[in-house]
């Protein structure tokens, strides 16, 4: 299966970096299957970036953690990883929760709206997928294969 990175360098080596702010699926290197959706991230400052292609081959041997859409279980699994809660997976995978998304989460985190109006809102967004390398091991399921140009919308 070829996955896909979006990044304003190449990168021929993926690692996994400790940031600022926790992500979906805590710290970890993110791909995804759908190629529109890494050319987003690519240039989403506007700026010219890379699509990163991977091959893709899982194993068994590995620790999986699969949501197939968003759920209960997922919503908590975010705002858990997102609160700075480390997980035990090598691999995680599922939706993504994207800025309107991520902005929703934030305001359930807050107290500001409800489990029931969260849902509400999420329910009309489009399918994202992201899938995370939490690994050395869950890295060396990825082999690179090449990456192209994405250009941003400079202004």
């Amino acid at each position: 299966m070829t996955l896909y990175h979006g990044s304003r360098e190449i990168v021929e080596y993926p690692e996994i970096r400790k940031a600022k702010f926790n992500k979906d699926f805590y710290f970890g290197f993110y791909c995804t299957k759908i190629e529109e959706q890494a050319k987003r991230w690519a240039s989403r400052y506007g700026s010219d970036g890379y699509l990163n292609k991977y091959e893709y081959i899982p194993n068994s041997n590995l620790s999986y953690l699969t949501f197939p859409e968003m759920t209960e279980e997922w919503l908590d699994f975010v705002v858990a990883c997102r609160s700075g809660k480390a997980h035990k997976y090598d691999i995680v995978e599922g939706p993504m929760a994207d800025d309107t998304i991520y902005n929703y989460i934030q305001n359930f985190i807050d107290g500001k709206i409800s489990r029931a109006a969260f849902w509400e809102l999420v329910k009309f967004k489009y399918p994202t997928h992201q899938i995370s390398f939490h690994s050395i091991s869950a890295l060396d399921t990825l082999t690179f294969i090449g990456s192209e140009v994405v250009y941003g919308d400079k202004k």
